[in-house]
């Protein structure tokens, strides 16, 4: 019987595979080793937990769907928890002065105009999944997220970050420039908010040590959570991209499947129940 007592886990690009499909490998060939681990994991009676960055009602749906008791929405800013009655959205650092959601605010603000002529060519919205976000924007192409941070603190809005959520396939249409590729997803959202530390807060509600926990993802993003797991596995398609391997070079408790997507996130789910 593992120790393992709850399991939070990425979804796009590492629980699920091409097109969002739960039975595709990397390659587009069917498996069914997921749904099997999938299977198993809830004969366990082991928490499972969604992370990702998308919204609360996608991530209900989703709940719903895996057999999930939880989930964690846009990339740390909302917290659901016992199969969806209960959720909370977190602003993080955004000014008390500013009413609305962060989503609202953003909005409004005239900053994204900003952002979008300052990368011309370069990033845009992540149409259409970006539409009903409560707390970050949803956005994709080709920047760099340091470069973004200290424009926007010039600009006053030093309250915000654009966190890198991971790489879209090459076949994903864009209106982007050739030399954006590869393409990442991007969010921008308050500081203070990440999936990592949205853990944190679920774990202590739910009256359980980060020893007795596992996350499993495939972004830069996802190596957040390190910190307050047990154990956190990255898939073979996030960990050898870009930048990656010198980030987690700084994580000692991250294990790293051969395996990508749904056959690394099942080989992780293996591990935990072993």
């Amino acid at each position: 019987m593992t120790d393992i007592r709850v399991i939070y886990t990425d979804l796009d690009g590492t629980m699920v595979g091409p097109y969002g499909c739960f039975f595709r490998a990397e390659d587009g060939a069917l498996t069914d080793e997921p749904a099997r681990a999938l299977l198993d994991l809830l004969a366990a009676d082991v928490t499972l937990v969604l992370v990702s960055g998308r919204t609360r009602p996608q991530m209900l749906e989703a709940a719903r769907i895996f057999g999930a008791e939880g989930y964690i929405a846009e990339m740390g800013s909302v917290i659901g928890w016992d199969h969806g009655r209960e959720a909370d959205v977190l602003r993080g650092a955004m000014p008390e002065a500013y009413q609305g959601t962060p989503a609202a605010v953003m909005e409004g603000s005239g900053i994204l105009a900003e952002l979008f002529a300052r990368y011309a060519g370069m990033l845009e919205y992540h149409s259409p999944w970006h539409l009903g976000h409560e707390a970050d924007v949803m956005l994709r192409g080709q920047i760099d997220a340091a470069d973004a941070d200290g424009w926007l603190s010039e600009r006053g809005y030093g309250w915000l970050r654009v966190r890198d959520n991971g790489v879209l396939p090459p076949h994903r249409s864009t209106t982007l420039r050739p030399e954006a590729a590869p393409v990442h997803v991007y969010h921008l959202m308050p500081d203070g908010v990440t999936k990592g530390l949205a853990i944190a807060r679920d774990l202590q509600r739910r009256g359980v040590t980060a020893d007795a926990a596992l996350a499993i993802g495939d972004s830069a993003s996802d190596l957040e959570m390190a910190p307050y797991v047990r154990e956190l596995w990255l898939t073979a398609n996030g960990a050898a991209h870009g930048h990656m391997p010198a980030l987690v070079a700084s994580h000692p408790n991250v294990r790293i499947s051969p395996a990508a997507v749904g056959l690394g996130w099942a080989e992780a789910i293996r591990a935990a129940l072993a």
